[in-house]
């Protein structure tokens, strides 16, 4: 009789579960906290940069239309093109022009400018009354004819006296305006004296003195004198030397420019090109493209940083931790539960950087808005997707660190 052998019992597979695979996952990041910190350092400062730029660009997007310069999107200007169609058309600007606009609606101030052709060697000097000539030093100084009107719309700010007016204009009055340049530059510091700028041999009696433009700033270091006046000592302008310059209401600078051409010369429309502010939604799509791709690129920098960081410190933790591995795959953990535990762990420092660094980014928008007195726009799709980002850089980070783990042999790694 054949005696009955018993059966062998089955080899249990062995199981890591979730939640052993992150506890394990845990002590082995609290293991060494020092090095656990500077490792999510990378991620950290990457989705923080991701969340701030991010927030940044939609606040500024946000703030583009307040924000957009209310002279830019109120300034028109007409140029003379009569020389492109007409070699013998002479300038286009009637010299009624400043009536003929007040017919437009929506124009608040509006006048014809042009820079003086002076002959070589001109020079602008003062003379204070009681006080001896003084040379300006004249020959950078630029002269510029400008009607009553395009002086307003430069939208000047006086330091002292006045400006010109439609009278000295009509009557060709020998009067001029100096930028704080050239006031300066010539040493006027008062109106008291009534000082007189002399241009060559013409004395022109200084009526004010503009402190700053809002349009322009290049006219600070004018001598501005009125358009009759000017025409009369100098001449008309040349071809294409002569703009008009248009303050219109906001909201009427693209009506305004459509019509300035046909009012001015409703013969010739073609001899007038007008140029309209730029539209602040194409401005404000520019602006936070530029900005965001900007922006991103040097956050997807710092998330490389921070992935490369995490792949070396896990690198080397797998080497300093070859004898656990050993332990462990000798007491029946497979290559995968290995590689499952380092991945954990790469993962659960990228997403507590992706953690931080969103906190971090959003402080970073609060905090810069505050100081300019903006209104903080975050979109909940970012604070969503940071933290994911930060996960992601760390999975990618610890797949290669895992797999080498993975294929650590229990009895090689027990030797070491």
């Amino acid at each position: 009789m054949t005696p009955v052998t018993p059966a062998t019992p089955p080899v249990r597979t062995t199981r890591l579960s979730a939640r052993d695979t992150l506890s394990e996952a845990l002590a082995g990041i609290l293991r060494r906290p020092g090095r656990a910190v500077l490792t999510a350092l990378g991620t950290v400062l990457g989705v923080g940069s991701f969340v701030a730029v991010l927030g940044l660009t939609a606040t500024l997007s946000s703030r583009i239309d307040g924000r957009f310069n209310l002279l830019t999107a109120t300034e028109v200007t007409v140029q003379d093109v009569a020389a492109e169609h007409d070699e013998f058309a002479g300038p286009a600007f009637p010299a009624d022009a400043e009536q003929r606009l007040r017919q437009v609606a929506g124009i608040a101030h509006a006048g014809v400018l042009w820079t003086v052709r002076l002959d070589p060697g001109t020079a602008v000097g003062a003379l204070p009354t009681g006080v001896g000539a003084a040379d300006g030093g004249g020959g950078g100084t630029a002269v510029v004819a400008a009607s009553p009107g395009a002086v307003a719309a430069l939208a000047p700010t006086l330091r002292q006296g006045r400006l010109y007016d439609e009278f000295a204009e009509r009557t060709h009055q020998r009067v001029a305006v100096l930028g704080s340049g050239v006031a300066d530059r010539l040493g006027i510091t008062t109106l008291a004296t009534r000082p007189v700028v002399h241009i060559g041999q013409e004395p022109f009696t200084v009526a004010g003195i503009i402190e700053d433009v809002e349009r322009r700033p290049e006219h600070l270091l004018s001598v501005l004198v009125p358009r009759a006046t000017a025409e009369e000592l100098w001449g008309p302008p040349g071809p294409a030397s002569a703009s008009l310059l248009i303050d219109t209401e906001l909201g009427a600078a693209r009506q305004v420019a459509s019509l300035a051409p046909l009012a001015l010369r409703p013969d010739h429309p073609e001899y007038l090109k007008a140029v309209p502010p730029p539209d602040p939604r194409v401005l404000r799509s520019g602006v936070t493209s530029d900005l965001s791709a900007l922006f991103l690129l040097l956050a997807g920098i710092c998330l490389v940083i921070g992935a490369v960081g995490i792949a070396n410190t896990t690198l080397v933790a797998v080497l300093e931790r070859t004898g656990e591995i050993g332990l462990r795959r000798a007491l029946g953990a497979r290559g995968r539960h290995v590689w499952a535990q380092f991945l954990t762990e790469s993962a659960a420092l990228g997403a507590l950087g992706g953690l931080v660094g969103t906190a971090l980014g959003e402080l970073t928008v609060v905090g810069v808005s505050l100081v300019r007195d903006w209104t903080p726009v975050i979109h909940p799709a970012t604070v969503a997707a940071a933290p994911l980002a930060g996960l992601l850089t760390g999975l990618l980070a610890g797949l290669h660190p895992a797999w080498r783990a993975a294929r650590i042999e229990p009895a090689e790694a027990l030797r070491r």
